[in-house]
């Protein structure tokens, strides 16, 4: 039996943040340069904050709520409601210590580890719980009018960057599926603007610094200057050592 709502666009939310994980697990695994460095300045890392506040915030305001009364008198499932609830705020919590985390100077490479591996893990499990247990709750019990007013509520918190968040929404999306999506949180005339401007301008963005990470390795290593490694000085000195010199780092005369 097909679904009686349409959770095109949060699964394919729920997609795009799993991707985004993978790559913030690379991020940060990096030894050289300083993964702090690297989300200080990275797209990706904004990127993924925009959208995972837009998502969250509208399932707060917009389907949250809207869950809870549909499920008065039913304790079991309120109780699960209220454990993704609390689920959100962990999760706002490890980011708000990872963006602390990337200006303090106090905090080492080990405890800026251990937050992001906490965000992965945490946001990780987070999707597949809701998905598990919250999903089958809304096509069970929520109407099509209470759907499509969350449905719009999270188009009007990604509206204010959709030139850049649609673009990273579809980012490996098959064909349907981008479809939908901008079926959903486009109007059509837009369409084309999103295929000649918004998409090439994001997939030209280095989002995690992989392209510069990857030219800093393919660098070549300067050549050494000969006898540079063993000379003390370049030039003449004008005047006597007080200590024996050996031969091969005397200075040339």
């Amino acid at each position: 039996m097909s679904d009686r709502l349409d959770l095109t666009v949060t699964y394919t939310m729920h997609n795009a943040l799993r991707r985004e994980l993978r790559h913030l697990a690379q991020a940060a695994a990096r030894a050289d340069p300083d993964p702090r460095r690297v989300l200080r300045t990275a797209a990706g890392w904004e990127l993924f904050r925009r959208a995972l506040h837009a998502h969250q915030a509208a399932e707060d305001d917009a389907l949250w709520p809207a869950l809870r009364r549909a499920l008065k008198g039913r304790p079991f499932d309120l109780t699960r409601l209220e454990a993704i609830e609390a689920e959100h705020a962990a999760l706002a919590s490890v980011l708000g210590a990872i963006d602390t985390a990337l200006i303090d100077p106090g905090v080492g490479p080990e405890l800026f580890g251990e937050l992001a591996d906490s965000l992965i893990i945490g946001l990780e499990g987070h999707l597949d719980h809701e998905e598990q247990a919250v999903f089958p709750l809304v096509q069970a019990v929520l109407t099509q009018d209470q759907w499509e007013h969350f449905g719009r509520a999270h188009a009007q918190r990604i509206e204010p960057h959709a030139a850049r968040l649609l673009p990273w929404l579809l980012d490996g999306a098959d064909e349907r599926t981008a479809g939908s999506v901008l079926a959903q949180l486009l109007p059509e005339p837009a369409h084309e603007v999103y295929t000649r401007q918004w998409w090439p301008a994001y997939a030209a963005l280095d989002r995690w610094g992989a392209a510069r990470a990857a030219a800093r390795a393919a660098a070549p290593t300067p050549a050494p200057v000969p006898g540079a490694a063993v000379r003390y000085w370049p030039l003449p000195l004008p005047f006597p050592l007080p200590f024996p010199v050996p031969p091969s780092t005397r200075s040339p005369s």
